[in-house]
């Protein structure tokens, strides 16, 4: 999704959002990720505005006054925290774990194959299809990627066979690379 993303080239616009379309997006990232409710107004305070950076493709960024990437979307999908906002909270996504000999293809932005997540070094959280996954690597501290599963995680172990994730966001890719350049 943030292979070939340029901050000059893909980004069309920002739109500061009312504070009738912020509550409503702060209530869905809340359903969505139940577990960061007690830590939300750490970095999405209820009274800061912020704004959504509308890039080609369909894709849209969530963003903090002061210019931090928090969350993005593609077209209508689930808001998906950035892998900084990941790391600061771990906590948020469920973790599929792959073998040491993934790490360059993910890193790459090849998507996850099922062999790499039914690999007696890898590890699975047990999730349903389209779930948002951090993808973290053997002997890894952080997440190295962020995913949405292709299937669940019983059917990739079933098949062992195909893409298991598909890779939206990894290190170095042009989401990370652009940094808090946008201030709001």
């Amino acid at each position: 999704m943030f292979k070939k993303f340029d901050e000059k080239e893909s980004v069309s616009g920002t739109s500061q959002l009312k504070s009738s379309v912020q509550k409503g997006i702060r209530n869905k990232i809340l359903e969505t990720y139940p577990p960061i409710a007690d830590y939300m107004d750490n970095f999405l305070p209820k009274k800061d505005a912020f704004k959504v950076i509308k890039c080609h493709d369909h894709i849209e960024i969530l963003v903090k006054s002061g210019g931090t990437l928090l969350f993005f979307r593609h077209r209508e999908g689930p808001w998906v925290p950035t892998l900084r906002l990941l790391h600061q909270y771990p906590f948020l996504l469920p973790l599929e774990k792959v073998d040491k000999g993934a790490i360059k293809f993910v890193l790459s932005g090849a998507n996850i194959m099922c062999p790499g997540l039914t690999h007696p070094n890898a590890q699975m959280t047990p999730v349903d299809k389209g779930a948002v996954v951090a993808i973290m690597a053997e002997g890894k501290e952080h997440a190295l990627a962020i995913g949405i599963t292709s299937m669940s995680t019983e059917d990739i172990t079933k098949k062992n066979k195909g893409i298991g994730v598909e890779n939206c966001h990894y290190l170095n890719d042009g989401l990370w690379n652009m940094g808090p350049l946008f201030k709001a």
